[in-house]
């Protein structure tokens, strides 16, 4: 039986998936090239990135499989032809083992030890809501992202958010205009101008 936190997680987790969803069907097929906020990323390469993010959620989550076991089989170019129908059918995929019975209470074998899958889908939340915009903004789209969203994701990331960019896959913090909103705050937080 679920917590009204699990579903509270899962109920984010879902609006997340949804917003990037949205903004892949929104892109153009001329600006699949485009640069995008990452750094040496474009659209596909962003998009590639969140395919085999969520790609990686039903052996972790749902089989209990280690990094090891997985090994490289999500390396590579994961979009084939059709990268909105490969987002598709890897969000519908992570989405159903996430929301699997008493998935949340298990455990996920990652990189850096082993983790609650609800806290795996929090920081995979996070990932998505900030990549959201980072998609919004290479394609010109609504940046703006839901308020909830954005506070979870604050208080997902900020415990390690000096960490991030020590890591090499975000870039370091910028600081925030004067009176800037809670959303602004975030992306300044991962080093995003907005």
């Amino acid at each position: 039986m679920s917590t009204s936190a699990d579903r509270q997680v899962l109920e984010r987790h879902g609006q997340a998936l949804d917003r990037f969803t949205d903004r892949v069907h929104a892109v153009r097929h001329d600006q699949w090239d485009a640069p995008t906020p990452c750094d040496r990323w474009t659209v596909r390469d962003l998009v590639g990135h969140l395919v085999s993010e969520q790609l990686w959620v039903p052996p972790l989550v749902r089989d209990g499989a280690t990094v090891e076991a997985v090994g490289d089989a999500f390396d590579g170019d994961q979009l084939g032809p059709d990268p909105v129908a490969a987002w598709d059918r890897a969000a519908a995929a992570a989405r159903a083992a996430f929301r699997a019975p008493h998935a949340l209470t298990g455990t996920v074998h990652l990189s850096y030890g082993d983790t609650p899958a609800r806290d795996y889908c929090a920081q995979m939340t996070t990932d998505l809501v900030v990549h959201t915009w980072d998609l919004a903004r290479a394609i010109g789209a609504d940046e703006r992202l839901p308020d909830e969203l954005v506070a979870a994701a604050a208080r997902e990331v900020a415990p390690y958010a000096a960490d991030l960019a020590k890591s090499g896959l975000f870039a370091p913090p910028v600081a925030p205009p004067p009176g800037a909103d809670a959303q602004t705050e975030l992306l300044c937080l991962l080093g995003r101008t907005p």
